[in-house]
C-alpha cells in the first residue's frame, strides 16, 4: 500500500517503519541526554540540532523527488559536524567525518545525475534501470558509496570509532548506533529494491564488501581498551551483515538485513547508553580501570548484558532472529546454478558466522571488564549507585525491545514491519520463538535452582591465578576483561595487519589527504619563482597543445 501525500514524498511500508524508528530514537536520545548533558553548557544548540536532525532524516527517507533527498541528506553532513564538534577536543574527528560523508555525498549527486541523464527523471518512484550500460553502473556504486560512507561500511568506516570515543556519548548513540545506520542501510535498499534491477556480479560485490566488513571491523574490535571505541569497531562490523543480507538478493536475505538494521539500532544505542552511564558514574571509558559495577548498577548491567547476547546473535533476542534470517538468504543463494556464486556465498556464509563468535567474544570482554570480574581500587562512593532514572530508563526501554522483537518476531515486527516491506519471504527451516524461550527459561530456573540448594557446599580454595596452566604471579591484583584478547596483536600476520590498520594505512581519509597533499607539495615545487622553470612548463605547453591540433 503506498500514499501520496505530494508528488515529491511517498510513503510506503519501507520508509514509514524508518520514519517511526527515527522518531523513537529521537525521543530517547533526548530523554537521555537531560541526565547526562545536564552540566554542559550550550544545551540549547544540542537540543535545536537534535531536532533538525530528526526532521531532516524523516525528510530524506520520506523523499520521492532526488533533489528534496539531496538536500536533506546533505543537511545531515552539517548536523553531524555540530554534534560531533560538541565533544571535548573533537574539532579534527568533526572536519573528517564532515569530509567522508561530504565527499561521499558528492558522489551521490553524480550518480543521481546520471540517473536523471539516463531517464530524465527526478520522481525515484518512476525510475527502474537495468544494467545495460556502464553510467547504469558507475550511478548504482555512486550511490552505494553514499548508503556505506554514511552507515559506516568499509572503507569508508574511519570516523565512526573516532566519533564513538570524540562525540559527546548521547550523539555517539543518536548518529553511529541508529539514525546513520538507518539512512544508509535505507538508501542502499531503497536503490537495490527499487531504483536498480540487480544483478549476479553487483550482488557478489555487495556480499563481498558485507563479509569482510563483519570480520575485518570486529578483529579491530577484539583489542581495543576504550569502550567507546571497541563499541565504534562493532558498529561498524554490524553494518556487514546488513550489506550481506541485501547483497544476498532473495526476500529472507534481504528481509534480514532491513530488520538487522532496525535491531542494531535498538541493542546498539541501548549498549551506548550503558557505557554512558558507567562514563557518568565513573569519569572513565577505560576497560582496565573498571569492573564490578554489576551490583552498583544493576539496571545498567541487565540492559547491557541484553544488548550483548543480541548483537552476538544469542537466541532468544532480536539479533539472533535477523541473523538467522540473513544466513538463511545465504543459504538460498547456493541453491543457484552459478558455481563461482555459490563458492563466494559459502566464503561469505563462513565469514558471517566467524564475524558472530568474533562478536560474542567482544562482548565477554565488554561485560566482563566493566561489570564483571574485580571492582577496580579507583571507583569508590557515589560511583557505587545507579544513575538516574532519566539515564537507566532508555536503557531498559530498548532492552525490552531487544526481547519482545526476538521472542515475538514472527507475531509483531516480522509481520507488521517487515513482510510488508519486502515481499514473498519464505524460511527453509523454521524457528519456535516461544517454545525456545520457554525451555530456556526452564533451564536457567533448574540451574539457579541447584546453585542455590544448601546441600550442596561449595568447596573453597585459596590459589594463585594460572594462565595456560602457569602461574601467572597476579594474584593480589585484579584480573579484568581488558586484556582478554590482547595476545591476538601478536599473531605473526596479524601483528603486522594491526600496525598498518594504527598507522592510517587502511584509513581512506589519511590515505586521500596523502594523495592531495602530495599532488600539492609538488605544484609547489613546480611553482618556485624560476623564470627559465616557466618557460620550460610553456614550451612543453605548445608542443603538447601542436601534438593535439596535429592529429
Amino acid at each position: 500500500m503506498m500514499n501520496h501525500f505530494y508528488p515529491l514524498f511517498k510513503i510506503d511500508a519501507l520508509n514509514g517503519f524508518v520514519a517511526l524508528a527515527i522518531i523513537l530514537f529521537s525521543v530517547l536520545t533526548v530523554v537521555y541526554s537531560s541526565g547526562f548533558m545536564s552540566q554542559r553548557r550550550g544545551l540549547i544548540k544540542y537540543y535545536v540540532c537534535i531536532v533538525l536532525t530528526a526532521i531532516a532524516s524523516i525528510g530524506a527517507v520520506l523523499s520521492n523527488n532526488f533533489i528534496f533527498l539531496l538536500v536533506f541528506w546533505g543537511f545531515l553532513g552539517f548536523t553531524l559536524y555540530l554534534l560531533v564538534n560538541m565533544g571535548e577536543n573533537a574539532a579534527m574527528i568533526a572536519k573528517k567525518s564532515f569530509i567522508i560523508v561530504g565527499g561521499s555525498d558528492a558522489l551521490m549527486i553524480l550518480g543521481i545525475g546520471i540517473i536523471y541523464y539516463l531517464t530524465g527523471t527526478m520522481q525515484m518512484d518512476n525510475v527502474r534501470l537495468g544494467f545495460t550500460s556502464g553510467l547504469t553502473y558507475l550511478a548504482y556504486l555512486c550511490i552505494a558509496i553514499g548508503s556505506f560512507a554514511k552507515a559506516g561500511a568499509m572503507p569508508f568506516h574511519s570516523w565512526i570509532p573516532e566519533c564513538a570515543e570524540k562525540a559527546p556519548l548521547p550523539v555517539a548513540a543518536y548518529l553511529l548506533a541508529s539514525l546513520d545506520k538507518l539512512l544508509g542501510i535505507y538508501l542502499l535498499a531503497r536503490a537495490s529494491l527499487n531504483l536498480f534491477i540487480m544483478n549476479d556480479g553487483l550482488n557478489i560485490f555487495l556480499m563481498l564488501i558485507g563479509a569482510f566488513t563483519i570480520v575485518a571491523a570486529a578483529m579491530m574490535a577484539l583489542v581495543q581498551g576504550n569502550v567507546k571505541k571497541l563499541l565504534g569497531y562493532s558498529t561498524v562490523s554490524q553494518v556487514g551483515y546488513m550489506v550481506l543480507g541485501i547483497g544476498t538478493g532473495n526476500p529472507v536475505g534481504i528481509a534480514g538485513g532491513i530488520f538487522h538494521m532496525f535491531n542494531h539500532a535498538t541493542y546498539k544505542s541501548c549498549q551506548f547508553f550503558a557505557s554512558g552511564n558507567v562514563e557518568y558514574r565513573t569519569r572513565t571509558s577505560q576497560l582496565n580501570e573498571l569492573g564490578g559495577l554489576a551490583k552498583a548498577m544493576p539496571l545498567t548491567y541487565i540492559s547491557a548484558l541484553i544488548a550483548s547476547l543480541s548483537i552476538s546473535g544469542v537466541p532468544p533476542f532480536n539479533g539472533f532472529v535477523s541473523k538467522w534470517m540473513v544466513y538463511q538468504g545465504l543459504i538460498e543463494q547456493l541453491q543457484v546454478n552459478n558455481y563461482g556464486l555459490r563458492i563466494i556465498t559459502v566464503l561469505c556464509l563462513s565469514a558471517a558466522m566467524f564475524g558472530s563468535g568474533l562478536t560474542l567474544a567482544v562482548f565477554m570482554k565488554f561485560i566482563h571488564a566493566t561489570f564483571l570480574g574485580q571492582q577496580s581500587n579507583k571507583i569508590t562512593g557515589q560511583e557505587k549507585t545507579e544513575v538516574s532514572w532519566k539515564m537507566w530508563l532508555p536503557c531498559l526501554v530498548l532492552a525490552v525491545i531487544c526481547v519482545v522483537f526476538g521472542v515475538f518476531a514472527y507475531q509483531v515486527p516480522l509481520k507488521y514491519i517487515i513482510f510488508p516491506a519486502v515481499k514473498g519471504v519464505t524460511f527453509i527451516g523454521t524457528w519456535y520463538a516461544g517454545l525456545s524461550t520457554l525451555l530456556i527459561i526452564i533451564g536457567l530456573v533448574l540451574g539457579i535452582f541447584i546453585f542455590k540448594l544448601k546441600a550442596i557446599k561449595p568447596v573453597l580454595r585459596d590459589d594463585g591465578v594460572f594462565v595456560g596452566g602457569e602461574t601467572s604471579g597476579l594474584k593480589d591484583l585484579p584480573v579484568t576483561g581488558a586484556e582478554f584478547y590482547n595476545t591476538v596483536e601478536d599473531f605473526g600476520i596479524l601483528r603486522s595487519i594491526y600496525k598498518k590498520a594504527e598507522s592510517g594505512i587502511f584509513d581512506i581519509y589519511e590515505q586521500g589527504k596523502f594523495i592531495v597533499f602530495g599532488i600539492g607539495k609538488f605544484l609547489q615545487y613546480l611553482h618556485n619563482g624560476v623564470m627559465s622553470t616557466y618557460l620550460v612548463w610553456v614550451l612543453l605547453g605548445m608542443m603538447g597543445l601542436f601534438f593535439v591540433l596535429a592529429r
